[in-house]
């Protein structure tokens, strides 16, 4: 099996450029109040041998106190298992929930993830994402309201 953690083995040329776009995308749109960028971990990627052209990616998703994601999609299908603190998810169309630890949340690949964010201004956040998706697509794509 083969499970690449960034603490345990450092990810090859081919995974440390797509997770260096995101975290650098999510940086650029938190506040000012955030203390530390939004914290993206690659865990793990994939092929699956029994669906031809598709992978998972498996992510975590560290939010600093008061930070936010940009308006993006996933152009995969998204599962979001929140592992401490408080988010805020929203999809277009739907009404914004609110997550604690335990809950889960899912995007669809045709989806707009409009709100993203920690809802606490003084409390850490972290998440878990399993993405299915076709290999090598990008895990994070901005898109506009």
């Amino acid at each position: 099996m083969n499970t690449k953690s960034s603490s345990q083995n450092p990810p090859t040329g081919r995974k440390i450029f797509p997770s260096l776009i995101i975290s650098l995308l999510l940086s650029a749109v938190i506040g000012a109040s955030a203390a530390e960028p939004v914290q993206v971990t690659e865990l793990l990627t994939k092929a699956l041998a029994n669906v031809p052209g598709k992978e998972v990616t498996m992510i975590t998703v560290h939010y600093a106190p008061g930070a936010a994601d940009p308006v993006h999609r996933h152009n995969a299908s998204a599962f979001v298992y929140v592992l401490e603190g408080t988010i805020e998810m929203q999809m277009k169309g739907d009404e914004k929930v609110t997550l604690k630890p335990g809950q889960a949340f899912y995007e669809a690949p045709d989806g707009v993830h409009l709100v993203g964010r920690n809802a606490s201004n003084t409390e850490h956040a972290k998440f878990l994402v399993f993405l299915v998706k076709e290999e090598g697509a990008p895990v994070l794509v901005p898109a506009s309201h």
